[in-house]
């Protein structure tokens, strides 16, 4: 019997050759969807290579260093936007703060805490449909100061922009715009219905034209399905997005997806892989809820991602700094704020 079960098990585990693929994909091959999904249904078994194979592209492109970034919630609430997920929006009851952008010494202060904690990007995020021009003066203002202050990068997460709005911000210095497409087109009207999938695409449209880099992921968890989530992470592929943020869904109480409960930490960790596989030379960051939903396997998601957010995020609170720096120790990484390698995007396609 000892033998047969061992046998099963071998041949369980051997279903899929995930270093093969991980070959194909660092020779230029481009992720089909059907082995996007074999990732995503693969067995738990199967994950240890999966993860292994994996790192084999994120070692290839980013060795072991590890990316930090630091987060500030410079306006709170006060959105008229109905995402499902989101605490802040206007169909939320989560009991959060509420305030309007913050002051320049608080920014400011918040560039400091970034810098203490090795962080290379400073992210300043607002809540709301799009900058009004308040906000935009604000932004415009303060990040030619961090820049100066602190040598930070800066990721700026304003909502919709206009392409004139976009050309203000690459002018004051801002490297990277946060827009995230949060879902596949096919499932965006499932958690918004005041603002659409195109609407993103075209605020990251009006990004790149600028100039600035993108910083576009997703939010797993909503209910969406299996091809939902190969969808987005090809629309990102597509969109060659320098950085891919995973979020993970914490189900906020007062939020309309409050009761939604569908992730464990192995698939979520089959889901960096994917995003691993599918966006090869993207940096690929492990975003809100993987404290609550990767748990005690955080460490294992940075064999496919390379960079984490330190600290707390929009509403919800984040792993102490301390943990995180012990987390990367342990694993035999290190933090960096160098530059990404200069090989940005995925090459051309090989024959499959």
């Amino acid at each position: 019997m000892i033998d047969q079960a061992a046998t099963g098990l071998r041949a369980s585990a051997s279903k899929h050759d995930w270093h093969a693929l991980a070959e194909r994909v660092l020779e230029g091959h481009r992720l089909t969807a059907d082995e996007a999904l074999a990732i995503l249904r693969s067995g738990d078994e199967e994950l240890l290579d999966l993860l292994s194979a994996a790192f084999r592209i994120r070692r290839r492109h980013f060795g072991k260093r590890v990316q930090l970034y630091f987060l500030v919630n410079a306006k709170s609430g006060l959105c008229p936007e109905d995402c499902g997920y989101c605490s802040q929006s206007k169909v939320s009851d989560a009991e959060i703060p509420r305030y309007n952008i913050l002051s320049v010494e608080k920014l400011l202060d918040g560039a400091r805490i970034a810098a203490e904690r090795q962080a290379k990007t400073y992210c300043i995020v607002i809540s709301g449909r799009g900058p009004n021009e308040r906000e935009m003066t604000a932004v415009t203002t303060i990040v030619p100061q961090i820049k100066e202050k602190y040598d930070l990068k800066i990721c700026a997460c304003l909502g919709l922009l206009t392409p004139d709005q976009a050309e203000r911000l690459k002018a004051c210095g801002v490297d990277r715009v946060n827009h995230n497409l949060n879902a596949s087109e096919e499932f965006y009207n499932e958690i918004c219905s005041t603002h659409t999938f195109q609407d993103r695409l075209a605020t990251l449209e009006a990004v790149r034209t600028a100039g600035m880099e993108l910083c576009s992921g997703g939010i797993l968890g909503m209910g969406e399905q299996h091809d939902d989530v190969v969808l987005m992470a090809f629309a990102l592929r597509d969109l060659q997005a320098e950085s891919i943020p995973v979020n993970f869904l914490n189900p906020i109480d007062g939020t309309p997806l409050e009761g939604i409960r569908q992730l464990n930490p192995r698939y979520c960790l089959r889901a960096l892989a994917m995003f691993r596989f599918a966006n090869p030379t993207s940096e690929i960051r492990i975003a809100g809820g993987r404290e609550m939903h990767l748990g005690s396997l955080q460490p294992l998601g940075l064999y496919a991602a390379n960079s984490l957010f330190v600290g707390d995020y929009l509403t919800t609170k984040g792993q102490a700094p301390t943990a995180d720096y012990q987390m990367i120790e342990d694993l035999g990484f290190e933090v960096t704020r160098d530059e990404e390698p200069a090989c940005r995007f995925s090459p051309e396609p090989a024959a499959s």
